[in-house]
């Protein structure tokens, strides 16, 4: 690491925050403390060889998800003073998760090129701005459907933990909002430096972009990221089913070697086990709706429903309509 007296002739690492209105504090909490201990030796917090603000449009307090608040620490400055600026969102049921002077600022830092990244749902934020037409969105798969049902036209998936390019990213966020952070201190500072922070946060690497969300159906336990990234990829196409070829190709394998990799796993083929997806999620249906049978068997991919109650009574060893008595009571 460099010292203090070195720092000057530096050109540090300057990344400047946006918090929506409910921001996830955790995601925000992770991303600034690897950059605080990637800017100086240890756990001494000197801005050395980063330096970060939160930007708003007041000073007024900015509440998160869990009701902690924190404060602006400066105005909307020039952007092109920032190497990022990172949206952090949050809870998707607030209608206006920031203001319309937040929203011109970022298209005004997006015009400067200055690089955008949208952390947790910080990504519907700079969609709904129309900053990510152009660009692959990284989302966690809880929010997956929410945003292809907001922006349709919209390049997405959520079985990665983080995307980046040279003018966008998106982040799932919890803690992959850290391994996106290190991958930027190893860009711009060291790999030293990202090694200090990661052993103060007591994180044994960084996963990479390509590591996989550690999501799978609960059904199945499975440590292979090839399946748990074709699990989510399932599960992400109830409603609109997509071809066996086609999940193996998103995962990077031939039809083949998907079929040989779910058999050794899970002892079953890939179809069956998509089927079983499909199934889990119309139990969910049945136990939280009081959809007729048709809506929910055409939710999760049937096309009428004799069909559904047929494969899930030999699945479940009852049809629908009893399982949805037992559990209503």
């Amino acid at each position: 690491m460099k010292s203090a007296e070195e720092a000057p002739g530096l050109g540090r690492l300057k990344i400047g925050f946006v918090l929506a209105r409910s921001f996830t504090l955790s995601a925000f909490a992770l991303f600034v403390d690897t950059l605080r201990l990637a800017s100086d030796e240890t756990d001494r917090s000197g801005r050395i060889l980063a330096d970060w603000h939160v930007l708003a449009s007041s000073r007024n307090l900015i509440t998160s998800s869990c009701g902690v608040q924190v404060a602006p620490t400066s105005d909307f400055v020039d952007p092109g003073e920032f190497n990022y600026i990172v949206v952090v969102g949050g809870l998707l049921n607030n209608e206006f998760p920031v203001d319309s002077e937040t929203v011109s600022y970022l298209k005004r830092a997006a015009a400067a090129k200055v690089p955008l990244i949208g952390i947790c749902t910080g990504t519907f934020i700079l969609a709904e701005a129309g900053l990510m037409k152009y660009h692959r969105t990284c989302v966690s798969w809880l929010h997956y459907q929410a945003f292809r049902e907001r922006f349709p036209d919209h390049d997405v998936r959520s079985d990665r933990l983080f995307n980046l390019d040279r003018t966008r990213g998106s982040c799932a966020g919890g803690s992959s909002a850290a391994d996106m952070a290190a991958s930027i201190v190893r860009r711009h500072i060291s790999r030293e430096a990202e090694r200090n922070a990661l052993e103060v946060l007591q994180i044994e690497r960084a996963r990479s972009a390509s590591d996989i969300q550690p999501h799978s159906p609960p059904f199945i336990e499975c440590q292979d990221p090839r399946l748990k990234a074709a699990l989510i990829i399932m599960e992400n196409h109830i409603e609109n089913t997509i071809s066996i070829p086609k999940v193996a190709a998103l995962v990077g394998l031939s039809r083949r070697q998907l079929e040989r990799l779910f058999m050794e796993k899970t002892k079953s083929s890939p179809a069956i086990v998509y089927t079983r997806v499909r199934l889990e999620r119309a139990k969910h249906l049945l136990m939280q709706t009081r959809a007729p049978m048709i809506e929910i068997a055409v939710e999760v991919g049937f096309e009428n429903a004799s069909h559904f109650s047929r494969l899930f009574r030999q699945t479940y060893g009852q049809p629908p309509t009893k399982f949805r008595s037992a559990v209503s009571g």
